[in-house]
């Protein structure tokens, strides 16, 4: 089994490798890009180390492809492994945890593990193995503390190209353009581990950003049960401080955890919290959403306008109401399934646009 080809491999190979040198050109920096073969065979070897058991368990690893000189401060083994499932596997409990990698580089006419590290340069070439049969292909964002910027995702027989250029071209919100891997010097990327701690703890739940200095949100809010005062300054003054340390991860996930309140977070775009557990309603006499433009940012994937109350269940019409009636607003929901819609105007098309970003955020 270990030696047979995994089909979708080949097949998205050539537009993997056209990607990174297309943004590693943009970018104007220096990278080591592997070409399509390459690509192939180190999704070959993740895809059926994924299907394989090591004392029960099914492996969780990250292979990076660079050569040992560019992991910093790494683990190095003497002789290197082969790119082999089985060896995979047996190295999978050692490299589980998170921001571990497997370095893999070329060693004669194929390819080897030289160790295990955590410093992997910008645009690094990366294939996670998340669950069996289920593999993303990433790479490491410019700023060496933000998540990766991925690029596909394979599941069995399916296989999920990341549309970069068709969606940012849809007048796509600032975060969701942040999650396609373009870091911004904007504030919009403290959304993302906020959006990656709501979906983390499961329970669904709602986050609403708002202007600041301004009380125009509470119009579409039927009932506050938890107002925040003076409001909860804790991330917004970390941000401010530009602080990205262990305060401002528990920051994070505090607000994260009150997403799982019922009701929505209110939070300002100056990171302070201003209510959570927020019912929405309808401003009174005030516009109702009919209709949702929802996307996914996937090639080949066409835009649906489907009526509000399709798009989800009552949190995703409560934030497409919130969204059409507060239009320099966004709106992000998390499914207990792990499904993640941001919510956004758009000027040009004159309504709601629905982002589904799951696929961006695993």
């Amino acid at each position: 089994m270990d030696r047979q080809s995994y089909p979708p491999a080949h097949s998205v190979a050539h537009t993997v490798a056209e990607h990174f040198r297309d943004h590693v050109a943009r970018a104007g920096i220096k990278a080591e890009i592997p070409d399509a073969a390459t690509i192939e065979r180190i999704i070959n070897a993740a895809f059926w180390a994924s299907l394989r058991r090591e004392e029960g368990r099914a492996p969780t690893i990250s292979l990076a492809y660079l050569p040992r000189e560019a992991g910093g401060t790494a683990l190095y083994v003497e002789r290197p492994l082969p790119l082999d499932p089985t060896i995979l596997t047996k190295l999978a409990p050692a490299v589980e945890r998170p921001g571990i990698h497997l370095g893999v580089w070329k060693n004669g006419d194929g390819l080897a593990v030289w160790g295990a590290t955590r410093a992997l340069p910008p645009f690094c070439f990366v294939v996670e193995v998340i669950e069996p049969g289920l593999l993303v292909i990433k790479h490491r964002r410019a700023d060496p503390e933000g998540k990766f910027a991925n690029v596909a995702v394979l599941e069995g027989d399916q296989v999920k190209i990341v549309d970069v250029e068709g969606t940012m071209a849809s007048e796509c919100p600032d975060f969701v353009s942040v999650l396609l891997g373009f870091d911004s010097a904007t504030p919009d990327n403290v959304l993302l581990p906020l959006a990656l701690s709501m979906r983390a703890h499961k329970h669904g739940g709602s986050l609403l950003v708002v202007p600041h200095r301004t009380e125009a949100w509470r119009r579409s809010i039927v009932s506050v049960p938890y107002t925040v005062a003076p409001p909860f300054s804790k991330l917004g003054d970390l941000v401010r401080r530009g602080a990205r340390d262990a305060a401002f991860t528990q920051a994070i996930d505090a607000i994260g955890g009150l997403t799982a309140v019922d009701g929505a977070v209110v939070l300002s775009d100056r990171w302070d919290v201003l209510a959570f557990g927020a019912k929405i309603g309808r401003t009174e006499s005030g516009p109702f959403v009919e209709h949702v433009l929802v996307r996914e940012p996937i090639v080949g994937h066409t835009p649906i306008k489907v009526p509000a109350s399709e798009v989800g269940g009552t949190r995703h019409l409560s934030a497409a109401q919130f969204v059409h009636e507060q239009r320099d607003s966004l709106a992000l929901v998390a499914s207990q399934d792990g499904r993640f819609t941001v919510f956004g105007w758009s000027p040009q098309a004159n309504m709601v646009h629905a982002y589904r970003v799951e696929t961006l955020l695993l």
